[in-house]
């Protein structure tokens, strides 16, 4: 295990053992974060993107936790560019995330931190039925661009649910919208960025994805008792 402090920042690259795979990762911890966001890739590349490293930055920047996994191994990576049999199985890649989310649980550095799930495409479905699996230990999901299918464990949801989707996005939409009813928490949202595609890469509409994640995640992820200081402060000044 690699690691180095950066500025109040715990930054380390981890391996995950769960039965006979090792996962690779990259842990960031800013000081006093209020909780920690799982980024979940099937690749390595995928785990580099620029997309999800800038969302990343936001949310850490937002002061929450980042830990992005690849849920395949090597071989299992070579083996799916010829077959797709692991990245498109949302059911595999959600038992990963469940090994992956205990971990974290157990782990001296995160056990305290409440864990957030963020997932796009086939990572959103995952993400929700990882959740249903940990409602103990999951308190936010959010999910962009998600391709999210009829699956009895939405009905056993109970993290807080953000859907993003882009407004030009309509079959997604149509997806979410029907996911959504089927999610029985209180706590659950589809929103729609204007103009925007399937990919986001619109001008502005990632900043947008970034803005209402971070509220999302920042106000179900912190602790009641850190919410109630800020308010205290807020109304002492």
């Amino acid at each position: 295990m690699n690691h180095k402090s950066l500025e109040n920042i715990e930054e380390q690259l981890v391996s995950i053992e769960l039965d006979a795979v090792s996962l690779k990762a990259e842990l960031i911890i800013p000081d006093k974060a209020s909780g920690i966001v799982v980024f979940t890739h099937a690749s390595s590349s995928n785990r580099y993107s620029h997309r999800d490293y800038y969302l990343a930055q936001m949310l850490r920047q937002a002061g929450l936790a980042t830990i992005s996994i690849n849920l395949l191994t090597k071989e299992e990576e070579m083996l799916d560019l010829r077959t797709q049999h692991f990245r498109h199985n949302s059911k595999f890649m959600a038992t990963r995330l469940v090994g992956v989310t205990d971990w974290l649980v157990e782990n001296p550095l995160t056990r305290k931190l409440k864990v957030g799930y963020f997932g796009d495409g086939v990572g959103g479905g995952s993400a929700l039925i990882a959740a249903a699996k940990r409602p103990m230990s999951v308190g936010a999901i959010v999910s962009r661009s998600g391709q999210i299918w009829a699956d009895e464990a939405l009905s056993y949801v109970q993290a807080a649910t953000l859907f993003i989707v882009g407004g030009y996005d309509f079959p997604v939409m149509a997806m979410n919208q029907d996911a959504l009813a089927q999610i029985p928490c209180e706590n659950k949202q589809l929103e729609i960025v204007a103009n925007a595609t399937h990919q986001f890469g619109e001008t502005g509409a990632m900043s947008e994805v970034a803005r209402l994640a971070s509220l999302w995640f920042n106000h179900y992820l912190t602790p009641v008792q850190a919410k109630n200081l800020h308010v205290y402060a807020m109304s002492a000044c």
